[in-house]
This record gives structure tokens, C-alpha cells and sequence, in this order.
């Protein structure tokens, strides 16, 4: 497999900079400033780049000066560059290298590469693997925030994201759903078909750096993506169009806003930064749009605003589907996570019905570096969720011994509207994670005691007044 063994190469290069203790996060955010020049000259959009900015420039420098060649050629990339995506992915660039030797060496690794018979397309899934790679280093944390490509991908099959649709992802990181529904789409329809009503992509990314990545990923997938670096829950959102379709997956934690002030539009304010998302999500969907977002468990089942979230999302959209997702599938985090599936509503109240519920975390193994999380685990599911997006394809309650059951909009009511709903017998025994290495138990303890600090900021959040709210 081509593709692996460059992948594969690429990553080797990473051990040059281990000596200076750059992590393969930051490194993977270094490629993309490197891997996009040689990629331009490789498939012909060089001309986008000033000249004297190119990968020849970079690689044809002597070794002595190169990293403060290299410094101002960031510089110029990100102030001159024909293109406003290019322009983005440059701005205000900082670089990991330290010394001349160092560049060099992955300057001349990455020119050593047989880059021949390799189109657009390929070389998306080549950055794609670089950033899958940069998730499995469990001491950068990156583990947290990618989310499983068998995931992406069950979510995508069963939402069908279409041509002309407007897909978001308010929490976009490196652009995995977004590439996902849009591999989807294409292969769902003619190069013409989609060339003539083609879907547009819009996502929100906190941090620099990942968007950066996203900026390079959607660019180099070929997506038509605009992709606002900020807070998707302050008024840093206030760019993004009513959707047909949102995926995403938030970040774990609390804090929302962080020391901004959050939207005045979501109803529900806070401390809890998964509640915030979850309101900003079914809000930010057209009458009819679907939505399938990964929470964890404590927003199925929470008390107080997280009881009058959870009526708020019944009320509004059509919540017809909760996958129980089983554990492990988050590197370094010990969170147990759920997919809700929901489509807005043409009216404000009473919208949701039966809720279906698929129990994919009871007697399945727990995932990690030895037992990957795959499509195939997701089949059964799929197909119990069958064919219509909107979850109104006839099914079938397995009982009290299957793992697909259905419970009437009164009896979740009767429950105080907690979903956190579970009836099989787990005989794994498995309440925790299996921390398999020393760096993987270093997480999980600091896992702990992140959760431990959300909790207590969750119990904060119940006693602020929604009217203290800052404007």
C-alpha cells in the first residue's frame, strides 16, 4: 500500500526532533507547512505560491541559514499568497525547529520520497494518516480529540449527507467529518452531479494550530470549506448558515466560553461545555436538518439544566436514535461517550417520540492500541438503524436481551427524561478502561482528575443564575 509506506516515511522523519522534545502533535502541525509546499509542486498549484517561496527555494538553501530562510519564507507565505486558504494556513506561523541540522534533515527525508502516481485525492489520505498517527501519542493528549474513523464513518452512512446540503462541524479539529461526508457524497454520485450542486462545508476550530491541520486536510481533499478559527459558543459563530447536516464530536471538559461570554442565543447557560454544544447544535440546524453528535454519559443523565437541555432538544427536534458507544475508543480518556441522532422539527414543541435506543457498550471488548475499533463493529447497528437518515425506517425491539430497544416519549418522562438507559447484563465485568502501557496509566490518572475538575465546575455551574449571564 503506497499510501501507508509514505505515511510510514514521513513519520520516521519525526524521530530527528524527538532530541528536542517536540511532540508528534506539534510535529504533524510543522508538516503542514512543509508537506503543502511539496505537495503544490507535485500537483501543479505552485503558481498560488510567491516566487522565492516554493519548495525548490527551501530545499535548493544551504544548510547554513536555512532555519532563518525558512522563518521569513512562513512569513511571506502567510502575507503574499494568492490564495486565502494558503494565506490562513501561514498565518502567524511559528516553527519547532531550533537548529539548521534538524530542518535540513526532514527538509532533505521528505524530497527522498517517491511522490510519483500520486493525485490530489491520495494525498489527502496521505495527511490523514499523519494526523490518525499524531492521536495514538498518548502523552500529547491529541488521543482525546480525534474521534475513531470507524466512528466518522457509521455516523456518515447512516445521516447520507447529500449534494447542495450545508454540513458543519462546530468542533472541526483536523476535519474528520467534514472529509467523511464529503468521501461519502462522491461516492454516492458523478464527478458532474457534484461539480453542479456541490455541498458546502463549514466548521469552527478553537485552537491555531488544528485549524491549521483542517485548513491543509479540507484543502487537500478538495473541499469547498470555510473554516472559522474561534468559539463556536460565543459570537464567533455568528458567520455560520442554518445546516442540513451537523456531525461532530466536542471536546471533553467544562469551562464553555472559557473567559468569554457565551452566545446570548442558547438558552441554557452552563459550566458544562457539552451542554452548550448540544443547544448550539439543534439550533443551528434548518427545519428538517439532522444531527448526530458524540456526548458523554453525564449529559444523558444530569440534573438541572441538563434535565431542561435534554426537554429543550425532545421539544425542538426529533430525538429517535441514542447509541451506547463502548469504552475505550477515546486515547488517554476514560469518559464512556453516546451518539444522539435527532432531526429538527417543523414546529417548537412536542417533536420527539419513541426513542431507540442500540447498546454497543455491554459485553464488547475494550478498545485500545490491541483491539482497534473497526466498521464492522458498527454493522449491526447500521442496520438496525436502517436506511432513512431521519430515523424513520420500520424497526424491530430486540427485548430485554437484545440490543436494540425502543421506549415511548412517556417513558423517558417518567424517568425525569434521563437517557442514560441501560437493560443488558454486562458479564465483561469492565468498569474501567485497560490502561495497557506506563504512558497510557499516566493518562488515565490524569483523565481522573480532569473529570474529577469538570464535576466540581459542573456543580458550580448549577448554582449560577441564567440571568447573570454577561451580554
Amino acid at each position: 500500500m503506497k499510501n501507508e509506506n509514505i505515511v510510514q516515511k514521513i513519520w520516521s522523519l519525526c524521530h530527528i526532533l524527538r532530541g528536542d522534545g517536540i511532540s508528534y502533535h506539534q510535529y504533524v502541525s510543522e508538516l503542514t507547512y512543509l508537506l503543502f509546499l511539496k505537495i503544490a509542486e507535485e500537483n501543479g498549484v505552485e503558481h498560488l505560491l510567491p516566487y522565492g517561496s516554493r519548495w525548490k527555494d527551501l530545499l535548493g538553501h544551504p544548510k547554513d541559514g536555512l532555519l532563518g530562510f525558512y522563518q521569513e519564507m512562513l512569513t511571506h507565505l502567510g502575507t503574499s499568497a494568492e490564495s486565502e486558504t494558503i494565506q490562513a494556513i501561514y498565518a502567524f506561523p511559528t516553527t519547532v525547529f531550533s537548529h539548521d541540522e534538524n530542518l535540513h534533515a526532514v527538509v532533505d527525508g521528505i524530497a527522498k520520497i517517491d511522490w510519483n502516481d500520486l493525485s490530489g485525492d491520495r494525498f489527502g489520505h496521505i495527511y490523514e494518516g499523519l494526523i490518525e498517527k499524531s492521536s495514538q501519542d498518548v502523552r500529547s493528549g491529541a488521543g482525546q480529540y480525534f474521534t475513531p474513523r470507524a466512528l466518522v464513518n457509521s455516523m456518515v452512512r447512516t445521516m447520507k449527507p447529500k449534494l447542495g446540503e450545508i454540513i458543519q462541524d462546530p468542533a472541526a479539529g483536523s476535519g474528520g467529518f467534514l472529509i467523511a461526508a464529503d468521501r461519502f457524497i462522491r461516492s454516492e454520485n458523478t464527478e458532474k452531479a457534484y461539480a453542479k450542486t456541490p455541498p458546502k462545508y463549514q466548521g469552527v476550530e478553537i485552537e491555531k494550530n488544528t485549524r491549521r491541520i483542517c485548513l491543509m486536510n479540507t484543502y487537500l481533499n478538495g473541499l469547498d470549506a470555510e473554516i472559522t478559527y474561534g468559539d463556536a459558543l460565543t459570537d464567533d459563530a455568528n458567520g455560520l448558515q442554518s445546516a442540513d447536516l451537523i456531525l461532530a464530536n466536542p471536546p471533553f471538559g467544562s469551562k464553555a466560553g472559557s473567559k468569554r461570554s457565551l452566545r446570548s442565543d442558547l438558552p441554557y447557560h452552563n459550566a458544562n461545555k457539552q451542554l452548550a454544544f448540544l443547544q448550539h447544535i439543534y439550533l443551528g440546524l434548518k427545519q428538517g436538518g439532522r444531527g448526530a453528535v458524540v456526548l458523554p454519559d453525564n449529559v444523558l443523565s444530569d440534573d438541572g439544566v441538563g434535565r431542561l437541555v435534554r426537554r429543550d432538544l425532545m421539544d425542538r427536534c426529533n430525538l429517535h436514535t441514542v447509541l451506547r458507544l463502548p469504552a475505550g475508543i477515546f486515547a488517554g480518556a476514560s469518559v464512556k461517550t453516546n451518539v444522539l441522532f435527532f432531526t429538527r422539527g417543523i414546529e417548537e414543541n412536542s417533536n420527539t417520540g419513541p426513542i431507540w435506543f442500540y447498546d454497543l457498550r455491554s459485553n464488547m471488548p475494550v478498545f485500545g492500541k490491541k483491539t482497534p475499533l473497526l466498521d464492522e463493529h458498527f454493522a449491526e447497528f447500521e442496520k438496525c438503524f436502517g436506511n432513512d437518515p431521519h430515523g424513520e425506517t420500520e424497526r424491530k425491539d430486540q427485548g430485554e436481551t437484545g440490543r436494540f430497544r425502543c421506549f415511548t416519549r412517556k417513558e423517558i418522562a417518567d424517568r425525569d427524561d434521563n437517557l442514560a438507559i441501560s437493560w443488558l447484563l454486562d458479564e465483561s465485568d469492565e468498569d474501567e478502561v485497560v490502561a495497557e502501557t506506563p504512558e497510557e496509566i499516566a493518562a488515565l490518572i490524569l483523565s481522573h482528575l480532569q473529570s474529577a475538575m469538570a464535576e466540581i465546575d459542573a456543580v458550580i455551574g448549577e448554582f449560577i443564575e441564567p440571568t447573570e449571564v454577561n451580554e
